[in-house]
């Protein structure tokens, strides 16, 4: 098969092997017929994988051991085999191995990566706590992969319905109000709008900006934030024409489904976008690093160390996380061969908006 023809090679790190990540893994590529859009390269071991399968009850499952990522058969469940023997299992644990090896599957899926031996990265969960050691001493994915892949990393929830992204995110809530400036939403705004052109194919974003406070402050008499920090931001962005709309109060923005009218939403902590996100889009969440010259998406869930094991754990967020990948990497090629061509960039539709756009 011609390079041209061949089909997008999807990296897929397993995460910590003691929580739900190879349970969804394995049911994700036990679709039928999924094979034929993509193949998947999974970075950890054969016999591993043997013993899940059987678990799952997934018997129709089989896998092609590879020694590395460009020995990858289309049509196959590749297997870049890190370990010899199946590493034991204590299925619903936080164990230190579990962390080495979560690790190790992460370290060798990005290498692949970086040398174009993937196309793109899919993550399984991760134990932020056990994965810790003096390799990895990282909040999570989103800050190990900025180091890794060079670039300034955006923690982008979306989903079909709703994309979100955050001014502050893995600090404690007491410091956020202290880490939140004129000069990091202006930043944040600009990664969105970005993404959204190139990641998203839209060429004209508009951006609903959220405020700190409840009610957004309400006019200076529950904190001053808004007016003074993100209120400038908003109006310091526009003049460079980009579309931001706000800052809005998080509790009726949401409830009253306001953020339909966006392109995308910045919240200014992690968790006044995520529970909204999550509560509205859990099945088809993705978490998207954008702002990276490659790209890796993952599941909007964790371990599940609660249900680890009992064949419950839903798929369906991984799932979309691999079908998002392959979308956003054919967008970026799109959008990459539209803009090299300056006749071609022309025909770019522009999108018309109201710049006063009201939010009910």
């Amino acid at each position: 098969m011609s390079a041209k023809h061949q089909k997008i090679k999807v990296g897929i790190s397993v995460g910590d092997i003691n929580g739900i990540g190879l349970e969804i893994i394995l049911k994700a590529l036990a679709e039928k017929d999924i094979l034929d859009f993509f193949t998947p390269v999974i970075f950890a071991s054969t016999k591993l994988l043997s013993n899940q399968k059987n678990l799952y009850n997934l018997p129709q499952l089989y896998f092609q051991g590879i020694f590395k990522p460009e020995e990858a058969v289309d049509k196959k469940i590749n297997v870049v085999n890190l370990w010899k023997e199946a590493p034991a299992l204590q299925l619903g644990s936080s164990t230190k191995e579990a962390g080495s090896l979560a690790f190790q599957s992460l370290q060798a899926a990005t290498k692949a990566l970086k040398e174009r031996k993937i196309d793109v990265l899919v993550t399984a969960p991760i134990n932020k706590e056990n994965i810790q050691s003096e390799t990895f001493t990282f909040a999570g994915h989103t800050e190990y992969l900025a180091q890794e892949l060079q670039g300034e990393a955006l923690m982008f929830m979306v989903s079909d319905d709703m994309r979100v992204a955050m001014v502050t995110q893995h600090i404690p809530l007491q410091d956020v109000a202290s880490h939140i400036s004129q000069d990091k939403i202006v930043k944040k705004l600009k990664q969105i709008e970005k993404s959204l052109q190139t990641d998203f194919g839209i060429n004209r974003p508009k951006i609903a900006v959220l405020g700190l406070n409840p009610h957004a402050g309400d006019n200076g008499l529950l904190g001053s934030e808004e007016q003074n920090i993100i209120l400038p931001a908003i109006e310091k962005v526009k003049r460079d024409k980009l579309l931001a709309f706000g800052p809005y109060a998080a509790d009726g923005f949401f409830s009253s489904l306001a953020y339909k009218n966006f392109d995308a939403v910045l919240g200014m902590y992690h968790d006044q976008v995520l529970i909204p996100f999550k509560t509205l889009c859990f099945e088809d969440g993705v978490n998207y690093t954008a702002n990276l010259p490659f790209i890796r998406t993952s599941p909007d869930h964790g371990v599940a160390y609660d249900i680890a094991g009992k064949n419950t754990a839903d798929a369906s967020s991984f799932k979309e996380s691999i079908f998002k990948a392959i979308e956003i990497y054919k967008t970026r090629k799109e959008y990459a061969e539209l803009t090299a061509n300056p006749l071609k960039k022309a025909q770019m539709k522009e999108i018309e908006v109201d710049e006063d756009l009201p939010v009910e």
